[in-house]
């Protein structure tokens, strides 16, 4: 399989420096992916039960875009601007992946970003 990039409108924009996901050896490679509307860009949730939803909610859509599904990712990375939100995001977390859940790693966000309290990353399978 060559690789391929992926792009859709319906999940939040990544910067030029990046793509949302690339496609490769029958896996799909979704970029750090922040809890921004893809609509306007803005990021959406004060909470970060709000935040991570809509990481996962975009997480979805970049997956659907390159013909895979929430239920094919096999590793995740959260990255946490603060550990004291591990909870409120394993809360949410919980709700989308009930049993049989992806191999994970957290991380501490390396830089402030105003308003932003989780950027998620995952690796499925195509």
């Amino acid at each position: 399989m060559p690789r391929q990039i992926v792009a859709t409108p319906n999940a939040a924009q990544s910067p030029a420096t990046y793509s949302q996901a690339v496609k490769a050896a029958g896996l799909v490679f979704v970029s750090g992916t922040a809890p921004a509307d893809p609509a306007t860009g803005a990021l959406k949730g004060a909470t970060i039960q709000e935040q991570t939803r809509q990481c996962l909610t975009n997480v979805a859509a970049i997956l659907e875009a390159a013909g895979s599904s929430m239920d094919k990712i096999v590793s995740a990375t959260v990255v946490l601007a603060d550990e004291d939100d591990f909870a409120g995001m394993n809360e949410e977390w919980l709700r989308w992946f009930p049993s049989n859940p992806p191999a994970r790693q957290g991380a501490k966000l390396p830089a402030r970003i105003p308003g932003l309290k989780v950027s998620i990353a995952v690796i499925a399978e195509a």
